[in-house]
């Protein structure tokens, strides 16, 4: 099981912080680039400032205990242009059957949506981005995948294909929840090689006007089949601001749950 986690600070200002998290500010220009972050087990983009908002973003990937040698399956990326931008793309795992490595085709969808992140026809649409991730990449495979970009004045836009999820949480509340798309259980909606695939037509498109404080949790359905929504506010709402504490720590306790389902899991 991988489960990339993100939680994302909104402020109207704060001063960059420790290595645990990275945050804007007013203090800098922002720099017009991305970095690629697709399968380390803990891993931060240094982000310069940016003068409407604050944006702090902590990753974390788990790889499922038969996927640790390769890495998993998941990949992601996250991009500090404009007002920040974080994806999530989820390999399909049946490909393997098909001796075909289902990571592949995440990582290159990922790879593909960080290089396409500040094109002109994009012009901050997570859903071009994503058809343009998804067609440049020649990778055999499929994946769900869910992009949320932020405005500078607080706009957050997501598009989702399958079963990646994004939960905003405010002053211990769930304002927002992506919807899993699927045919039937566990086949959920995919971008795919291959023409029976959904596209970014199929795409689920959410825009959500984001305050002061509000914490942004995305990651894909290894998080939010094994943890419940109330689970996942305890834990963010413990601290005040992800400096205080780091992500690691924030979501130790929903980790050790995670493992413990899969243990359960290939007990039964």
């Amino acid at each position: 099981m991988v489960v990339p986690v993100f939680r994302a600070s909104v402020a109207s200002f704060h001063p960059l912080f420790d290595s645990l998290c990275t945050r804007l500010s007013t203090n800098s220009s922002l720099p017009k680039n991305s970095r690629l972050l697709p399968f380390a087990s803990s891993e931060l983009n240094p982000v310069q400032s940016r003068p409407e908002l604050s944006f702090c973003v902590g990753t974390h990937l788990i790889p499922h205990p038969n996927k640790v040698e390769r890495g998993g399956e998941d990949a992601f990326f996250v991009s500090c242009y404009n007002g920040g931008v974080i994806a999530v793309a989820d390999g399909v795992s049946g490909w393997a059957e098909q001796n075909v490595d289902p990571s592949l085709f995440s990582r290159e969808l990922m790879a593909n949506a960080s290089y396409f992140v500040e094109d002109v026809e994009v012009n901050y649409d997570p859903q071009i981005l994503m058809r343009k991730a998804h067609a440049a990449t020649s990778s055999v495979g499929s994946a769900t995948v869910i992009v949320a970009m932020l405005e500078r004045n607080g706009i957050l836009k997501v598009a989702s294909v399958g079963d990646c999820g994004l939960r905003i949480i405010r002053k211990g509340q769930i304002t927002f929840s992506s919807s899993p798309q699927e045919h039937y259980f566990d086949c959920p909606y995919q971008l795919s090689s291959e023409a029976v695939g959904q596209t970014y037509l199929d795409a689920m498109v959410t825009t959500v006007e984001l305050i002061e404080g509000d914490t942004i949790v995305m990651g894909s359905d290894g998080l939010f089949d094994n943890v419940f929504d109330h689970e996942v506010v305890s834990m963010t709402t413990r601290f005040i601001d992800v400096s205080e504490a780091g992500i690691c720590s924030v979501f130790g306790s929903i980790y050790q749950k995670i493992i413990y389902s899969v243990a359960q899991w290939f007990t039964d």
